[in-house]
């Protein structure tokens, strides 16, 4: 950039504002850090959001935010003092400016100078909060899953059409571009008619052990922590990432990564709902607390010409299709592949590489916080612009809610034993009284979410 040309200096603002070179470069444009962009634009252009949950993959989506030049994190908010220290420590040296803890989320959306909530706290709380969020005329950046069973889902999509705010779930690989670029070859028709989807997700998890009934450490509020869910005594073995592995807060590996998969396998196969969904699996590695499947395997029909598989292995990470994490999709003239990268590629009938699509930006996919922080930035400025200019979002409730709900179904299944038949209009099970059982869920007196 040439030194005094304002009307370049402005253009690549402008471009910055837009999303498209703020993450072209790794974040912000070179030359210029997220702390001498914030000085530049004006504080109108900027989204003001407060971070709900920061202590793990919360803590990455702070910086991330905060690296971005249209953006402020003016709150962070955290029932452990300690992880909101850190990430307050991490947001001040990136942003160049101050941000406020306030441990209750609930009094962040009482500022009028809030825009949206980011939302990274466990499961449980995902639904529950987006919804308080959009009650209080805020958007939301909701990282998957979106909800904890069905019926969140499905109320979140109510409060969307009621509020009229943006609601974006955090399933980031619908903004990368070679992502797209493969969806759209093919819906093009590059393997034909596409008809199977296998996905999968394996990782090498250790043992969390018997918990015992311990005093809550003095950095936690507990009670906050366990908000909508009915009330448990503290245990040793659950907080912080370990609630992923019971049903009472968590959703398993399946709704934990399996999402992000299976909704590009429902994106790429453009389907909606299911019309059979069945499972097996179990916790086969280990003998602990740990409740949810180490392994497991997902079926998802839709009619009689389209099927999506889901594999998940939380113990063994031995590669599926020489990758830890994947998609790929068989049609009638070859194969098409994602794994968990920003790349794809291209097979014929015979496995023959016929075309691939590549990205030098590094993806840690085992990573359990931040695999793809550059990458991630395109969905964090798809969001701004929803907000800002009323765009197109990559990654809606609607969308999000329809992803999310398949592998749900596929948990209900594994718990219930049996196959679920499911109407294709809204995604329900059909006949099955068992089974809709785990459509909602037992809350906290006090703490239901409500539209």
């Amino acid at each position: 950039m040439e030194k005094g040309s304002n009307n370049t200096r402005r253009s690549f603002i402008k471009t910055a504002v837009t999303g498209t070179a703020v993450v072209t470069f790794g974040g912000i444009l070179p030359g210029f850090s997220a702390k001498s962009y914030a000085s530049i634009l004006g504080a109108n252009e900027r989204v003001r959001v407060a971070m709900m949950g920061v202590n793990a993959r919360g803590l990455a989506l702070a910086t991330n935010f905060a690296m971005q030049p249209n953006c402020e994190v003016i709150y962070v908010c955290d029932v452990d003092e300690r992880a909101a220290q850190k990430c307050i420590a991490k947001v001040e040296e990136t942003q160049n400016k101050k941000t406020k803890a306030q441990p209750d989320f609930r009094k962040a959306l009482e500022d009028k100078n809030l825009d949206a909530l980011v939302v990274a706290a466990p499961d449980h709380w995902h639904a529950p909060a987006a919804i308080l969020a959009s009650k209080a005329g805020k958007h939301v950046y909701l990282e998957k899953p979106c909800s904890h069973n069905p019926h969140e889902g499905e109320l979140l999509v109510a409060a969307v059409d009621k509020y009229k705010n943006v609601i974006q779930m955090g399933n980031q690989r619908r903004s990368w571009p070679n992502v797209i670029a493969g969806i759209k070859e093919l819906h093009n028709g590059i393997i034909g008619r596409p008809y199977f989807a296998k996905t999968w997700y394996t990782n090498n998890r250790k043992p969390i052990g018997i918990g015992k009934e311990a005093a809550v450490p003095s950095w936690l509020n507990y009670d906050l922590w366990q908000g909508p869910a009915p009330h448990k005594a503290y245990k040793d073995n659950v907080i912080h990432y370990n609630w992923h592995w019971f049903w009472h807060w968590g959703t398993g590996e399946a709704l934990n990564n399996g999402t992000h998969m299976v909704d590009i396998a429902r994106w790429g196969l453009k389907v909606d709902y299911p019309t059979k969904v069945s499972s097996n699996g179990g916790r086969y590695h280990y003998k602990d607390d740990w409740e949810t499947p180490d392994t497991q395997i997902i079926n998802m029909e839709f009619g009689h010409d389209k099927f999506i598989s889901w594999e998940g292995r939380s113990c063994n990470s031995v590669p599926v299709e020489g990758s830890t994490v994947g998609v790929i999709f068989y049609g009638e003239n070859g194969s098409l592949q994602i794994d968990g990268s920003n790349a794809y590629k291209v097979f014929d009938l015979k496995g023959k590489l016929l075309k691939e699509v590549k990205d030098d930006t590094k993806v840690e996919a085992t990573s359990l916080t931040n695999p793809s922080q550059v990458l991630d930035a395109y969905h964090l400025q798809n969001f701004f612009d929803a907000i800002k200019k009323g765009s197109f979002l990559n990654s809606d409730i609607i969308s999000g809610h329809q992803s999310t709900l398949l592998v749900q179904l596929g948990n209900i299944a594994l718990r219930t034993g049996t196959s679920l038949n499911i109407n294709p209009k809204n995604g329900r099970i059909i006949d099955n009284p068992e089974a809709m059982k785990y459509w909602s869920r037992a809350y906290e007196p006090g703490w239901e979410p409500t539209i």
